[in-house]
């Protein structure tokens, strides 16, 4: 018996319809998987319910995503990114936690989609301190003092931050922080070493310009192994290639005089109550760095996580959000406590 000829266009169609994207998908994966990667982040933030929305200070024009209102039970959080990353960093860790709490991820001065200005704009520690103040009035963030979460470069700009607008800030959490003279050099550090004595002719480690170097890259900074195809090496550094000359500039400010040990000259300054967390097997900044920052705040509280290096977003992401929520609730039943106990 011969297939009815409506069935057969049918199935004709269909397979169509299931070619097309499967074939998109191959072709963006071969030949532009950076633009897969973009499309990948947006799909993210949909599912996650972020929204990109930018906030204007004087010309000066601050991308970020966000999810939930301020003003709820819990702080708003505000969450910025390391060096040469982007506000999707975080939407691994963003993942895991609750949907009520308002969340700000908002691209650190230069990077991504928020404004780059020319080379006389200072992108040292306390030149992006004062910048990311100009967002958190511009957003009138600051209407109720928020939780303040940084990684790495983030990190030291999060703790100065808080050193210089303690007003501003309930509690903050450090993950893996730059700023600090740590008792035992890292992989990177004794790279910079190199750098320095060679004065700045080789290569920096956090700035790929080929699918080898990025590779290079994730072992840098991962403890965890990510098995990544050719492709999205490639894509990868097709994404990160137009902006490489003004991570170098950035990167020359953060190993200058004003601000490689930035954090640690505003420790003492600080006093929002204060969380650590760290990779043990950090290769970009030393665990070590938790004992000094400790050593000047001793009520801090330190965490550091096992099998895990300086990307803890990425490798460790669901117990980050963990300690991250837990320590952002012991805080505020601590405040109430307190002030149960004065109203008695």
């Amino acid at each position: 018996m011969a297939p009815d000829p409506e069935v057969l266009n049918l199935c004709v169609i269909a397979g169509a319809t299931l070619a097309i994207p499967i074939l998109a998908f191959v072709a963006s994966f071969l030949l532009w998987p950076s633009a897969l990667i973009k499309v990948y982040y947006w799909y993210w933030r949909r599912t996650l319910g972020l929204q990109i929305r930018f906030a204007d200070c004087g010309g000066y024009r601050f991308c970020f995503s966000s999810r939930g209102k301020a003003g709820g039970l819990r702080p708003s959080i505000l969450m910025m990114h390391g060096f040469s990353a982007h506000k999707d960093s975080w939407l691994t860790v963003v993942k895991y936690l609750p949907k009520h709490l308002h969340i700000v991820c908002v691209d650190m001065p230069g990077h991504e989609e928020t404004t780059r200005t020319n080379n006389s704009d200072d992108y040292s520690i306390e030149g992006q301190v004062r910048r990311i103040r100009q967002f958190v009035e511009s957003t009138r963030l600051n209407r109720r003092a928020f939780h303040l979460v940084g990684t790495s470069m983030g990190g030291n700009v999060a703790g100065v931050y808080a050193a210089c607008y303690p007003s501003d800030v309930c509690s903050i959490t450090l993950i893996c922080p730059d700023g600090v003279r740590h008792r035992c050099d890292s992989k990177f550090s004794n790279h910079v070493e190199d750098l320095e004595h060679n004065h700045y002719a080789l290569s920096v480690p956090l700035i790929p310009a080929t699918p080898e170097e990025m590779e290079d890259m994730l072992r840098l900074c991962s403890h965890v192994r990510f098995k990544i195809p050719q492709q999205i090496l490639q894509g990868l550094v097709d994404v990160r290639l137009p902006h490489n000359d003004f991570y170098q500039q950035v990167f020359m400010e953060l190993i200058g005089e004003k601000s490689r040990y930035a954090l640690q000259e505003h420790l003492h300054l600080i006093s929002a109550p204060l969380q650590l967390i760290w990779g043990k097997q950090d290769q970009v900044v030393d665990v070590s760095g938790a004992a000094v920052i400790a050593e000047t705040l001793p009520t801090c509280r330190v965490d550091l996580l096992e099998n895990c290096g300086h990307w803890v977003a990425m490798e460790r992401p669901r117990r980050t959000a963990k300690l991250i929520l837990d320590f952002v609730i012991s805080q505020q039943d601590t405040r109430g406590s307190s002030k149960n106990i004065k109203s008695s």
